[in-house]
C-alpha cells in the first residue's frame, strides 16, 4: 500500500476551533445546577458535563472483536507504539486505553485519570473500582494527537464467560464513552464477520448516537476483488440483523498495516487507498468542527433534561397525598409507557424525546416518587430560553468554514496594480486571459439581440457583429476558431463572450495564442 501522507491528512494543529465560551457559565447556570440537580437527572441519565467534558479533545472510539486490527490501526495513525501497546492475533488489549497527547510516555491508572480535573474521565468513577483498574490513560507525544483522543478497547469475544468475569457492564461503558465520542469507528476484518451477543448489545449501546458511527472493513486486501465483493456483502447483511434503522451506515474498505504482509492481493489497491484517504479526511475534520459538535452535545442533553423533568414531576403530581402510596407507585411502575404517552400529549413532545420506558422503569423502582419535586415552571422556561435563543446564539458566531477565495486572492504577494489591458512584447498579462475577466455586461445584451434558439446562435448570425470591427478576415476567421471550441458551428453565450475578448486582445495589439487557455473555459458541468 502506497504511503498516505497521515499527518498532512489528520494533523490540523495550525486551525483550532472557535472557542467554546457560553456567556456566564450558562450550561451550569440553567440546565446542570437548578434542572438536572432538582429532577435527579445522574441518577437516570449520565454525569453532569464538567469544564473538562465541553473542553476535551475530540475523542475517537474504536469497537471491535479481537483482531480486527483496532490496536494497530491506532499504531498506523500516530506512526509508533503506545504506551502498554500489546498486538497479536490472539486477544490482546484487555483494558480501555484513552491515547492522549503528553511531553512525554506514561501511563496513567484508571483511579487516578479519573479524579484527575484537567482529564474528561471524572465520569468514569460512577463504574467504581472494577472498572477502573481495567482502564488506563496512555500519553505519549505526537501531533496526531493534538487533535484527538483515541479509546482502545478490549477486543469483544464470543460466548457468555466475559459477560460474567469481566467484573463491569461493557455495554454500559461503551454507551458512557459514545456520549462523548465525536466518532465512533466499528471495526470488521474480513474474517470476522461474525457479530457476538455482547458486540450485538455494544452496538444496541450507539442508538442515539448513528450520526457518528463509521464501519471500517480492515485488512480488505487480504481477499480477492471477488471474494472482498462477498465479504462486503455479508458484512452488511449481518449489520442489518443488528442495526434497526433504515438509513445505510458509511463503510470504509481499509488495508491499515504497520508493515505489509506478503501475502495480500493488489488487485483492489486503488480502491482501498481511495477509501483509507476519505477515513483519514473524515478523521481531520473532526477538529475543525469540534466545538460545534460540543454545543449540539450540550442541545441534546438539555432535551433530554427538559423531558425528565416532566416525566419526574408528572409521577409526583400523580401520587396520592395520604394514603395508598405504594400501591399508586406500583401502578405507576408497571404502566410507564401509558404515562409517557400521556406527558407527550400534554405538552406536544416528540416520542424519540424519551427514554427507553423498560431502562427507566429500572432506576424509578429505586426511588420514591413521592419524594420527588413538583414541576417549577420557572426552571423550565430558562432552559427553553436556552434552546431557543442563546444556543443558537452561540451556533451563530461560529464560521461556517473556509469561502472559495476568487482567483486574485489566491497569492497575497501578487502585484494588483498590474494593467491587465497592458501588452508587452505582443504579449498581454497571464491574468487577461482569464474568463472571470470577460465584460459580461456588455456581451450579453449583444448576444441576446441575436435571439438565441436553446441557447445558441449560428455562425451565419454572429458574423456581422464580428465583420463590425473591422478586423481583417483572416483574424476573424481565427478568432472563431478559437471562440468556437466545440467545433458545432454555433455559439453559445460564453463562447460568443470570448469572441469578443479575443477581438479586444487583437485591438490592443496583442497576438492571439495558438490554442484558447484552458482559463478562458467556463468551468462548470451543464
Amino acid at each position: 500500500m502506497k504511503p498516505i501522507n497521515k499527518k498532512n491528512t489528520v494533523n490540523e494543529s495550525s486551525s483550532k476551533p472557535p472557542s467554546l465560551n457560553w456567556h456566564d457559565d450558562e450550561y451550569n447556570q440553567v440546565i446542570e445546577g437548578p434542572l438536572e440537580v432538582t429532577y435527579n437527572f445522574e441518577g437516570f441519565h449520565s454525569p453532569p458535563l464538567t469544564d473538562a467534558d465541553i473542553e476535551a479533545k475530540p475523542i475517537v472510539l474504536l469497537l471491535g472483536q479481537y483482531s480486527t486490527g483496532k490496536t494497530t490501526f491506532i499504531r498506523y495513525l500516530l506512526d509508533k507504539k503506545y504506551p502498554g501497546e500489546h498486538i497479536g492475533v490472539e486477544p490482546t488489549t484487555d483494558r480501555f486505553v484513552a491515547i492522549m497527547n503528553g511531553p512525554e510516555d506514561r501511563v496513567i491508572p484508571g483511579n487516578a485519570a479519573a479524579v484527575n480535573q484537567d482529564l474528561p474521565f471524572k465520569g468514569l468513577n460512577h463504574f467504581g473500582q472494577a472498572f477502573l483498574s481495567r482502564f488506563q490513560v496512555s500519553q505519549t507525544p505526537s501531533p496526531i494527537l493534538e487533535n484527538m483522543t483515541l479509546i482502545d478497547t478490549p477486543g469483544i469475544l464470543a460466548g457468555d464467560k466475559q459477560l460474567i468475569e469481566r467484573g463491569y457492564d461493557f455495554t454500559q461503558i461503551t454507551e458512557w464513552f459514545a456520549q462523548r465520542s465525536d466518532l465512533i469507528l466499528l471495526m470488521f476484518d474480513s474474517y470476522k464477520l461474525d457479530i457476538s451477543n455482547e458486540f450485538k448489545m455494544a452496538i444496541h449501546s450507539l442508538r442515539g448516537h448513528e450520526e457518528k458511527v463509521r464501519v471500517v472493513l480492515n485488512k480488505s486486501d487480504m481477499v480477492s476483488q471477488q471474494q472482498l465483493m462477498r465479504v462486503y456483502g455479508a458484512m452488511m447483511w449481518s449489520l442489518g440483523k443488528v442495526v434497526q434503522t433504515p438509513e445505510v451506515m458509511r463503510v470504509y474498505l481499509g488495508s491499515f498495516w504497520t508493515e505489509k504482509p506478503p501475502n495480500c492481493f493488489d488487485d483492489c489497491r486503488d480502491l482501498i487507498e481511495a477509501e483509507s484517504k476519505d477515513l483519514l479526511l473524515d478523521l481531520k475534520q473532526l477538529r475543525r468542527n469540534a466545538a460545534i459538535r460540543k454545543v449540539n452535545d450540550i442541545v441534546k442533553r438539555a432535551r433530554l433534561a427538559r423531558v425528565h423533568a416532566l416525566i419526574i414531576s408528572h409521577l409526583k403530581k400523580e401520587m396520592p397525598s395520604m394514603f395508598g402510596k405504594k400501591k399508586k407507585q406500583g401502578i405507576l411502575l408497571s404502566h410507564l409507557d401509558q404515562e409517557f404517552i400521556k406527558i407527550q400529549n400534554k405538552y406536544h413532545l416528540p416520542p424519540g424525546d424519551f427514554p427507553n420506558p423498560d431502562k427507566f422503569r429500572q432506576n424509578l423502582a429505586l426511588y420514591d416518587m413521592d419524594k420527588f419535586k413538583s414541576l417549577k415552571e420557572e426552571l423550565l422556561a430558562n432552559v427553553d430560553a436556552a434552546l431557543s435563543v442563546d444556543l443558537p446564539r452561540l451556533m451563530s458566531k461560529f464560521p461556517m468554514g473556509n469561502p472559495e477565495l476568487d482567483k486574485a486572492q489566491l497569492n497575497p504577494f501578487e502585484n494588483k496594480d498590474i494593467d491587465i489591458h497592458q501588452v508587452v512584447n505582443g504579449k498581454l498579462p497571464d491574468s487577461f486571459w482569464d474568463y472571470s475577466n470577460l465584460d459580461k455586461s456588455t456581451y450579453m445584451p449583444q448576444f441576446t439581440r441575436l435571439h438565441p434558439r436553446d441557447g445558441l446562435v449560428s455562425g451565419a448570425a454572429v458574423k456581422p457583429v464580428l465583420t463590425e470591427t473591422g478586423l481583417p478576415n483572416d483574424i476573424l476567421a481565427e478568432v472563431w476558431r478559437l471562440a468556437d471550441w466545440d467545433h458545432d458551428g454555433y455559439m453559445d453565450a460564453d463562447q460568443f463572450g470570448v469572441a469578443l475578448h479575443l477581438i479586444k486582445a487583437v485591438e490592443l495589439g496583442a497576438t492571439l495564442p495558438e490554442t484558447l487557455p484552458s482559463s478562458m473555459k467556463p468551468h462548470r458541468k451543464i
